[in-house]
């Protein structure tokens, strides 16, 4: 692949992308972009590792999600997530912020179960798909699904107080 070829594959995949980070981001659009734009700096440093056995796409949401996940090991020591921090900025306020509450349950899971979750709930990816992306077994990737649906169920019950 070329530097051309590469340029056209960022600019198709770019939307996508930026959504799913922002998932696993928990609505914050700003760590989001700086994870694409480390994924897209890895991918284009290691363009020569790309054999074309999965598409682009496929191969940068593996490359954004291991970046994610290295992201949040970096930060040893995180703060609970506050309702001021998971208000989306006032020019998404409107649309984004009916997510708040299931971006503030994301962010309550482990990173790898939040991945899961987010490409296959959210970017409607098959487990299969997703266990690809995360290089690990479909087994691997259910057993994951099935813990953050009840870790998730817990998190977004209406209290009854």
């Amino acid at each position: 692949m070329d530097r051309q070829q590469f340029i056209q594959e960022v600019k198709g995949s770019q939307p996508a992308l930026r959504r799913l980070l922002t998932a696993l981001c928990s609505g914050n659009r700003a760590e989001a972009d700086d994870i694409a734009q480390e994924a897209y700096l890895r991918a284009y440093l290691s363009l020569d590792s790309f054999r074309g056995q999965a598409s682009f796409a496929t191969w940068i949401r593996r490359i954004a999600v291991n970046e994610f996940i290295s992201s949040r090991r970096r930060e040893r020591a995180s703060a609970p997530l506050t309702a001021l921090e998971t208000t989306p900025s006032e020019s998404t306020a409107d649309s984004a912020f009916r997510y708040q509450a299931l971006y503030a349950a994301l962010a309550e899971l482990p990173r790898r179960e939040r991945a899961a979750v987010t490409l296959f709930y959210l970017e409607g990816y098959a487990s299969k798909e997703v266990a690809a992306i995360m290089d690990t077994e479909d087994g691997a990737v259910r057993k994951m699904l099935s813990r953050a649906r009840g870790r998730l169920q817990t998190l977004l019950k209406p209290s009854n107080s």
